[in-house]
Order: structure tokens, then C-alpha cells, then sequence
């Protein structure tokens, strides 16, 4: 197959393909990439833009499997410490990091709650041994001193201090960025890509598309139809319902907890099994979530944080640091809805709701992807190309993706020593050199015109926002602010950087 560009719209598109994936959130992007390596001819779709849900919206980690595990689901825990494995150590190496996480031993934490975090930790490293996840990648878990506590996190409280258990999960360098990543390597093994193409009606055999940048409409054969539309998935299938979750996460500056080298587990006061986490970025951010509310409705494209839970996120962070956040401290905020699938009678919080996924057929043949989380977006799309090859009676070959690198993947040594900014290595891997070289050749202006940062506080440069355009498949500021950067979680940011953006968009259009 010839690789191909992530591109907008339906201009050239194919008439027949063996798949049409709907959904280009993580877990579409996963099926796109899982059935080009099969072999099969592949067109994947999204009326919006790549990550445009639930996947941008996340804690940026890739879990263990602790949770889960807390809450008896030790197959889907399991699951969750083998794709984080697969993700740091082979796939994405590039774009994931080792996270500690801290748990302060404080007086609102009774010596008995102690005792089991720290059992659940050690149950945690033995999930991580049982994937067979390098200590290396991630360090076992230890007690430390109140200092150590300290020097880690100097803004806790000290009163009653005596310690804190440190553990290590997989952080992501940005969630919308492993998509972006996972589509261009489909795309590159010949996928079509298309962003801004909606699909208005489906059925196992067929889709009709509208193109949401010319409003022009087109129809493609299939063999097979995957639906990957997340929490959107029972508006193109009646067949499936869901119980849809809202997480919250506020965004702070660095300098709001100045000194912070780690993530914090800060215990819900009054609760002995809920946490808020803390959470530094590697852009001089802070995350702070999240929480777990039922959705009742119409499903918004882009859901909002509500004031009860920013206050509760703030008023449970303040308990844990010395500095009492105030609603002013919040530059950002935003919030993600869950793929839940509903329990059979109805029953239970969506906090109890199994974040095991689901595949389903329906009666017109369409194969729906739902539940699971970020982590296992491989494993699931695994369980999609399978089914869909079931239903469709088509032959492939093997499934790849579990030795398959994301483009831009090399083993961390050989990370450490390339010679690019160290940003783009976070960002882009190996295809650092490959964004500069394009942005050279774009645009004609020199690098330190390229890598100039849009503000001190703001990392982002017109190499990347060129590369959005040119590889990535951006068609506009949003989708440049919004998905291939974030720098739009902070909605002042994105005001201030929306000019490079524009330029970038100008360039790019002028070069074709």
C-alpha cells in the first residue's frame, strides 16, 4: 500500500473499501491502524477532528490497573498493566513516561487506611510483574520519609505529616497526541484518513458521508463498518444503550503548588476508597481530577465542567496542601464523558458500571465498539477487527499491533540521544527531525523563527502547527489549538496563540 496523509473532507475519495471506520477518537484510531496492518483497505471517518471526545478529555495516564482492581475487576486490572506495558515499553515509548504517584500518609489518613493503600500498591507492582513490565520502565512501590514526602511535594501540610507511599503509573504526554500519533501511523500504512466527514446513516455494507467543510455528500462500499463513536455510538446504532459518566479535571498553573515534582493522591476527606489526582505537565500545567457524575440527555459535542464539581475538586486539594485553592486559581477546565455501558436492569452508580468494553453486532450489521478506557484502546480494537471479519466472512492477516511501533517509537536510550528540541522528541519521537525539515521546507523561515515558543508559559511553536496542517490533517484554528496542541484548555492561552496558529494555516495553504 502507498502511505497516505490524514486529510479533511471527501475529496478523492475511494468507492469500496473491506472496512469504513466511524470514530477517530483513540479507539477508532486503534481499529484504523489494527486492520491496514491486517492487510485490509481502509477508510476511517469523524464528523469533527481527531480526538474531538472523550479521548482528549483524560487524566493523560495510562493506568496499571489498580482501580480496577479495588473494585474487583481484576480481569479488566489485568488487562489495563498489559496494554500499559505494550504502550511504554514497544509501541509508544516516545510519548509515555514513568509518573510517580504519591500518597501523603496525613492524620486524615487513619494508620489501618495506610495499611491498605499500601497493600493495594504492592498488589498493584504485582500486576505490573505480571505483564512483564520492566522495573526499569516502572519502579517498584516504597515508604518514604515525611521528608522525602516534602522534598517531593513541598506545598503539602505538614501538621501531622508522617510520610507517604510512593508508587509509579504511565503518564502521557498528551492524550489528543497518541491519537493523532496512532492515526498517522494507519494512515501511513495506507488508510484513508478523513476528519470533518460525517456519517449520516450506516449499515454493515455501506455508509453515506457529508463532508462538514463543502457540505458535499458521497457513499462507500464496505465489507465491514466498525462504529467507534464512543459515547455517540446508540445515535448511529438503536441497538446500543448507554449509561454515559462525566469526569472533571481543573487546570492549573505550575506556579499555583510551586515545587511539585510528582503527582498527589489526595484522599476524599470522609471517604476511605475515593481520591483526587493531582497531576504536573511536562507544559507547565497542572491537572487536578476527577470525578465520576451521571449524564442524563442529549449528549453534547463538547461537555462542561459543572461549578459543584470544580468546587469539590478544589475544596479536596485544599485539605491536602497548605495553599487553599480559590475558584480564581482555576485557568481551565474541562470535562469527559464515559462510554458506560448500561447494567442490565438499570442499576447502580456509573461509578460501579464495568469499564470492561463490549463488542456488538447489529441486526443491519454494524459492528459497535463501546465501554473500556484510553489504556486498552489496542486490546479493543483487537476484539472490533476481529468481530467485524467474523461478520463479514472476510480473511486477514494476524493481528499486528502489539509489536507494531506508532511512528516516531524508539527505545528511550535511543530517545535521549537525538539531537532535536527536546519538546518535539516528547511530542513527535523520532519524527522530530521530520516536523523542522517540514516546517523548513514550508514555510522558508529559519528555525529560531520555527521554535520560537508563542509565550514563555506557552510552549508551542509554528514547527508543530505547520506539521498539524501539512501531516496531521488540521483544517482550521480549533482543530490546531484544540487537538493537535491543547494549548485551548486554557482558553487565554488560546487567544494569545490564535495568530501563529492563522499564520500557520496561511503557509501551509500558499505551499499547495
Amino acid at each position: 500500500m502507498t502511505g497516505q496523509r490524514i486529510a479533511p473532507g471527501l475529496a478523492e475519495l475511494p468507492d469500496e473499501v473491506d472496512l469504513v471506520v466511524i470514530g477517530l477518537g483513540v479507539t477508532g484510531a486503534g481499529v484504523t491502524l489494527d486492520a491496514v496492518t491486517r492487510g485490509l483497505s481502509v477508510l476511517a471517518v469523524d464528523a469533527h477532528d481527531l480526538a474531538f471526545g472523550t479521548s482528549r478529555w483524560s487524566s493523560k495516564l495510562v493506568h496499571g490497573g489498580l482501580r480496577y482492581l479495588a473494585n474487583g475487576q481484576v480481569g479488566v486490572a489485568h488487562e489495563s498493566a498489559v496494554e500499559r506495558g505494550i504502550l511504554m515499553e514497544v509501541t509508544a515509548p516516545h510519548l509515555t513516561h514513568a509518573m510517580p504517584m504519591l500518597l501523603p500518609l496525613a492524620s486524615s489518613v487513619s494508620t489501618t487506611q495506610g495499611l491498605l493503600a499500601r497493600g493495594g500498591f504492592f498488589a498493584g507492582d504485582l500486576l505490573r510483574r505480571g505483564a512483564h513490565t520492566s522495573p526499569e520502565t516502572l519502579p517498584r512501590p516504597r515508604r518514604i520519609s515525611a521528608t522525602e514526602t516534602l522534598s517531593l511535594a513541598p506545598g503539602l501540610r505538614r501538621p501531622g505529616l508522617r510520610g507517604g507511599l510512593l508508587s509509579w503509573d504511565g503518564q502521557l504526554e498528551d492524550d489528543a497526541r497518541l491519537v493523532t500519533t496512532i492515526a498517522r501511523t494507519a494512515a501511513l500504512a495506507g488508510a484513508h484518513v478523513r476528519t470533518h466527514a460525517r456519517a449520516l446513516s450506516a449499515t454493515g455494507t455501506s455508509v453515506d458521508l457529508r463532508d462538514e467543510l463543502t457540505g458535499s455528500t458521497a457513499s462507500v462500499r464496505a465489507r465491514a463498518v466498525v462504529n467507534a463513536t464512543g459515547v455517540w455510538a446508540g445515535s448511529l446504532v438503536d441497538e446500543v444503550t448507554l449509561r454515559p459518566s462525566r469526569g472533571t479535571h481543573l487546570v492549573l498553573r505550575a506556579g499555583t503548588l510551586p515545587g511539585l515534582r510528582v503527582s498527589v493522591t489526595a484522599p476524599v476527606p470522609g471517604s476511605s476508597s475515593r481520591y483526587v489526582l493531582v497531576l504536573p505537565q511536562p507544559d507547565g500545567t497542572i491537572y487536578v481530577g476527577l470525578t465520576d457524575e451521571p449524564v442524563e440527555g442529549d449528549i453534547p459535542d463538547v461537555p462542561e465542567p459543572s461549578e459543584p464539581e470544580i468546587g469539590f475538586l478544589l475544596d479536596v486539594v485544599s485539605a491536602a496542601f497548605a495553599h487553599d485553592l480559590r475558584r480564581s486559581d482555576v485557568v481551565g477546565a474541562y470535562a469527559g464523558l464515559r462510554p458506560l455501558l448500561s447494567a442490565a436492569d438499570g442499576s447502580g452508580t456509573t461509578a460501579d458500571l464495568s469499564r470492561k468494553h463490549a463488542v456488538l453486532t447489529s441486526a443491519t450489521g454494524v459492528v459497535t465498539v463501546v465501554g473500556g478506557k484510553l489504556t486498552t484502546y489496542r486490546q479493543m480494537a483487537e476484539d472490533a477487527v476481529d468481530a467485524a471479519l467474523a461478520q463479514a466472512g472476510l480473511s486477514a492477516g494476524r493481528c499486528r499491533t502489539r509489536e507494531y511501533p506508532l511512528t516516531g517509537a524508539a527505545p528511550r536510550v535511543d530517545l535521549a540521544r537525538l539531537e532535536q528540541p527536546a519538546r518535539l522528541v516528547r511530542r513527535y519521537g523520532t519524527d522530530a527531525e521530520l516536523v523542522l525539515v517540514n516546517a523548513r521546507e514550508v514555510s522558508g523561515l529559519a528555525d529560531a523563527e520555527l521554535l520560537a515558543p508563542v509565550a514563555e508559559h506557552i510552549p508551542v511553536t509554528l514547527a508543530e502547527l505547520l506539521f498539524g496542517v501539512t501531516h496531521e490533517g488540521a483544517a482550521d484554528v480549533d482543530d490546531l489549538l484544540d487537538r493537535r496542541t491543547r494549548v485551548g484548555l486554557i482558553p487565554e492561552d488560546k487567544e494569545l496563540a490564535r495568530p501563529l496558529a492563522e499564520r500557520a494555516l496561511e503557509i501551509a495553504a500558499s505551499h499547495r
